[in-house]
């Protein structure tokens, strides 16, 4: 689905995984920015559920609310342009079809946002129980398709003489929880795999200076979306407690569309608290333990 309008020479983003949750959030957010806007993710359609099995274990997905078509139309209702494409992050070829066809459709590329995340079995099983092709499906999904796509996307970049690329990390990767796993806690390969994500922000900041290209993480803090309310609910993640996803896409926007993003690049930007400093959102309002009732605590985790 892509619209046609008078915005052809506005920037483009591409979002991965926008389909739902926060990648829906900070693709509509950019939108209102004024960003044509590339959504990308596996469920096109509504209702689309997905089959995943490896040697040892097999599984399927339950289809959630959402879907790539929908998040298009909520662009397209906003007086934006979306670009609607098919991305499975297991399929390297998926990740060269999205930018060909960004720069067939577009021609250019501005910001790059990596939200998308391996989703299928392993997320909640003790590591003993875990086969070990799970761990490769959680890098390759988790890591090596979003450096495969910066790898695309930043020699046009360098072309135009910038851009910038916000990597959607996780506080798994910087914390272990102390709770057990199906209790509120993770298991190896999620919190394995997003450190080795969370890596990457500072790491292609220094290379990418010299180039104008800004890499920022951005961790969203615990944000109520529709796989938490469907699927994570049994295991201890109270969805009731959590931001809505236009926090950490006001955020994501906001640097996007910033005047001088290289000022933010290599940092670890806290969704949360930046939208509250920046007056993006109204803090008063947001749940504990970002909202008033925990400001001024010493030490305060958001875990």
């Amino acid at each position: 689905m892509t619209q046609t309008g008078n915005s052809k020479d506005s920037k483009v983003a591409i979002v991965t995984g926008s389909s739902r949750g926060i990648g829906r959030g900070c693709a509509l957010e950019l939108a209102r920015r004024g960003f044509n806007v590339v959504v990308c993710a596996r469920t096109v359609h509504e209702g689309q559920a997905f089959e995943h099995s490896s040697t040892v274990k097999s599984s399927k997905t339950t289809p959630l609310p959402g879907s790539l078509e929908t998040t298009a139309r909520e662009i397209e209702a906003l007086g934006g342009r979306a670009l609607t494409v098919k991305l499975d992050l297991q399929d390297r070829q998926d990740a060269h079809a999205l930018i060909d066809r960004t720069i067939r459709e577009w021609g250019r590329i501005d910001v790059l946002v990596n939200n998308a995340r391996y989703i299928g079995p392993g997320h909640m099983d003790w590591f003993l129980d875990t086969p070990i092709e799970l761990f490769d499906a959680h890098f390759q999904c988790n890591v090596l398709s979003p450096l495969l796509l910066i790898r695309l996307a930043a020699p046009i970049m360098i072309r135009q003489g910038g851009g910038v690329i916000i990597n959607i990390t996780s506080g798994a990767g910087y914390r272990e929880t102390p709770h057990d796993i199906g209790k509120g806690g993770w298991g190896l390969g999620y919190s394995l795999s997003k450190a080795a994500f969370n890596r990457i922000g500072a790491g292609l900041a220094k290379e990418f200076r010299q180039h104008q290209i800004a890499v920022i993480n951005l961790e969203p803090g615990f944000v109520t979306t529709e796989r938490m309310v469907t699927d994570m609910g049994a295991f201890g993640f109270d969805a009731s407690k959590g931001l809505g996803v236009s926090v950490p896409g006001s955020v994501c926007a906001y640097l996007a569309a910033h005047p001088t993003p290289m000022n933010f690049s290599g940092r670890d930007i806290d969704a949360p608290s930046f939208a509250v400093d920046a007056g993006l959102v109204d803090g008063t309002k947001l749940p504990p333990p970002y909202g008033p009732s925990h400001w001024g605590v010493p030490g305060r985790t958001v875990l």
